[in-house]
């Protein structure tokens, strides 16, 4: 569900270490030179909540728990309800932010979105976490049943243009020490899998030094506005 009538959504993905942030930050001053914008987050931020959950005096040692046994337990497929309970709040929160998106670019501002949902790999960032079915679960389903719902609803707000930010392994954990090795290998393979068919999609390689990163996404999203229409300066004009 996308429309050129409406202010365009370009949408950065990648994987922890690929610079999503640092670009994004350097791409939102840009993009106002041609038009109002606004940047938005559009992950569920597990790992802020979850550093937040912890410092709880009294149930933060408990919450942190479940939330270490919801990451196994979903690629088991045994999991419990208040895991499932935790992983829905995520699926709020998410929803939160994407309806205040949609606000946003009904205002006219041009949408930056850091990361993007997407459906095309169940389990892996971005996606949808709860298994379809669970046999002998029926609120687990039910949950489940709203999780893919909310998605499916999300995703058809197609991006229109997707910058897909492309690191190599060893310079993710180079970039990004304090992240597991393994945990960071999933996620370059689900980046390079990852595809937005309806989307204007272009591969960046963020290996190269940063200046010449920001350069290259530049003079991609300065290809697609004027494509679109939009003049560099002409926000600034009275």
């Amino acid at each position: 569900m996308n429309s050129k009538n409406n202010p365009p959504i370009i949408a950065i993905i990648g994987c922890d270490g690929s610079g999503k942030s640092t670009i994004s930050e350097h791409l939102i001053g840009f993009i106002n030179q041609y038009e109002s914008a606004a940047k938005v987050h559009l992950g569920k931020q597990a790992g802020n909540v979850e550093r937040q959950l912890v410092k709880l005096p009294l149930l933060g040692k408990k919450l942190g728990k479940t939330i270490d046994r919801k990451k196994v337990s979903v690629a088991k497929s045994k999991i419990g309800v208040l895991p499932a309970l935790v992983m829905m709040i995520f699926v709020l929160r998410r929803l939160f932010r994407f309806r205040r998106m949609l606000r946003l670019r009904k205002q006219g501002l041009i949408i930056l979105a850091d990361r993007y949902p997407q459906m095309q790999i169940p389990g892996a960032y971005d996606g949808v976490l709860l298994p379809e079915h669970v046999p002998g679960r029926p609120f687990i389903n039910w949950l489940a049943g709203r999780e893919h719902q909310a998605f499916r609803w999300m995703t058809s707000y197609k991006p229109d243009l997707v910058l897909k930010l492309n690191v190599d392994i060893d310079v993710a954990c180079a970039r990004k020490p304090d992240h597991r090795r393994e945990s960071l290998e999933k996620k370059v393979a689900v980046t390079s899998k990852l595809n937005f068919p309806d989307s204007e999609t272009v591969d960046i390689d963020v290996n190269q030094p940063l200046d010449h990163v920001l350069l290259l996404t530049e003079r991609v999203v300065a290809d697609f506005l004027q494509s679109r229409g939009y003049k560099i300066g002409a926000n600034q004009q009275g």
